[in-house]
């Protein structure tokens, strides 16, 4: 049965769009617990019940202080400042206007009672500006991206004392069982709410089709809603220790090389990895894009690599495709394509290792915002869209006896991890490399 609708204060009613609650989120919307998690598969609609509460306590109690956050301020742009512009406010609400949303740094309420209830936008990656003020309630979204220390640090905000309680909400899509998110749940510290398909009036068959149609763990996670271990993993002992919110100091000057993974259909992959004076690879930059010819590409390229300087540019062996790039002014060399040897050397840099300093630490490392622009077809296609979401669904295939055989990983979900395995390989694979193919075209030398 379908909860009733909220009673939003009649002055109140044409300030946000009709919402009616189902199921997980009817529960949340009545929770009053101070740590809450709504987890569910995709399409759930709990984005919009999140915000949908929080927009609501802040009508509700004026002088109110909320806070909206994802891992990176940029990834707030275009998925939860959209939904909550368009699925939460009322068209043409003043709340939403300049400046524009990749500038907005908050939404000021109208004053009720002489007071102005106040939501902010933020990102972890700039903590120090979400971490400078208190509030009474606090959004977290795709919160398997953040870490447990986030989470910690945002409880520690709340306490601005103007709502009856003070309440950290968050959402997300199920991850592996180990995740901190999950364990928090499971001892008892975070309240699980579950959001399911039937909570959602708005989903379509064929939405839910294509949910339907995923494998192994994604579909597990995205479709069943369950914390669900990918199995086989070629890199299993990836994690948060591989992962940085800033780049170490004086990293502009380290040594600096490209490497590229050609694709269309496919996603076509280009990194950018500093190299540090102790040999660790960070990588810094990265362009993971679908249906973009590569003409497109090496001018996007040149022109986020601006003045940087590159000992090298190591590329899938495509000949026509490095063509282009060189008409364009970049110049590449064939990667070492070795499967195994790369994939040992990529393995080798994953785990701690004891460096020069005696301390044990991996010697591979990503930027938690590294990525450029998500590519909205991989979204909406429930794909990884990024290097970091690939080390998650990279597998081994199975042998007949349903156990992982480790010769060859699926051709699937690999052009991130093959555009890591040739940056490695430039630095730590000794073999020899391959004979430069001719390119049959005039091409354009340039340092860029």
């Amino acid at each position: 049965m379908p909860a009733a609708t909220l009673p939003l204060p009649k002055s109140l009613d044409p300030r946000t769009r009709p919402y009616t609650p189902y199921g997980g989120a009817s529960r949340l919307f009545y929770c009053r617990d101070p740590e809450i998690l709504l987890d569910g598969p995709a399409g759930t609609g709990k984005t919009v019940a999140v915000l949908s509460k929080i927009h609501f306590c802040l009508m509700k109690w004026p002088g109110s202080r909320g806070l909206i956050v994802r891992k990176t301020r940029a990834s707030m742009t275009e998925s939860v400042l959209v939904s909550f512009e368009e699925k939460v406010l009322h068209e043409g609400d003043p709340l939403a206007d300049s400046p524009s949303r990749p500038m907005r740094q908050s939404y000021t309420y109208p004053e009720r009672d002489g007071k102005r209830s106040v939501l902010v936008v933020g990102g972890m990656d700039k903590a120090d500006k979400v971490m400078s003020t208190e509030y009474d309630i606090i959004g977290i979204f795709e919160s398997t991206e953040a870490t447990e220390d986030d989470w910690e640090k945002l409880t520690t905000r709340l306490r601005n004392g103007v709502m009856p309680f003070q309440q950290l909400i968050a959402d997300c899509n199920p991850a592996g069982p180990q995740h901190w998110l999950n364990q928090r749940c499971i001892r008892g510290q975070t309240t699980r709410i579950l959001s399911r398909h039937e909570d959602n009036p708005s989903v379509t068959d064929s939405y839910l089709s294509t949910l339907r149609n995923l494998t192994g763990a994604r579909r597990a996670r995205l479709y069943e809603g369950k914390w669900a271990a990918q199995e086989g993993l070629v890199y299993p002992e990836f994690g948060d220790a591989n992962l940085i919110d800033a780049m170490p100091p004086g990293w502009e000057a380290w040594e600096k090389i490209r490497s590229i993974d050609f694709g269309y259909t496919n996603p076509f992959v280009c990194g950018w990895l500093a190299r540090s004076p102790d040999g660790d690879l960070y990588l810094y930059r990265e362009i993971y894009r679908t249906q973009c010819i590569v003409s497109d590409h090496a001018t996007d390229i040149k022109a986020l690599s601006g003045d940087e300087t590159y000992s090298a540019t190591v590329a899938d062996h495509d000949a026509e495709d490095r063509a282009t790039l060189e008409r364009s002014g970049i110049r590449s060399t064939p990667a070492r394509k070795a499967v195994t040897p790369g994939i040992q050397a990529v393995e080798a840099r994953i785990r701690p290792s004891m460096h020069g300093d005696g301390t044990m630490r991996p010697k591979l490392y990503i930027l938690r915002n590294a990525l450029v622009t998500a590519d909205p077809l991989l979204i909406e296609a429930k794909k990884p869209y990024s290097t970091e979401q690939e080390f998650g669904e990279y597998v081994w295939p199975k042998g007949k006896d349903g156990k992982p055989e480790k010769e060859e990983p699926v051709k699937e979900h690999d052009h991130g991890m093959d555009m890591i395995r040739y940056a490695v390989a430039h630095f730590d694979v000794r073999n020899k490399p391959p004979a430069r193919r001719a390119i049959p075209t005039t091409t354009v030398r340039s340092t860029v």
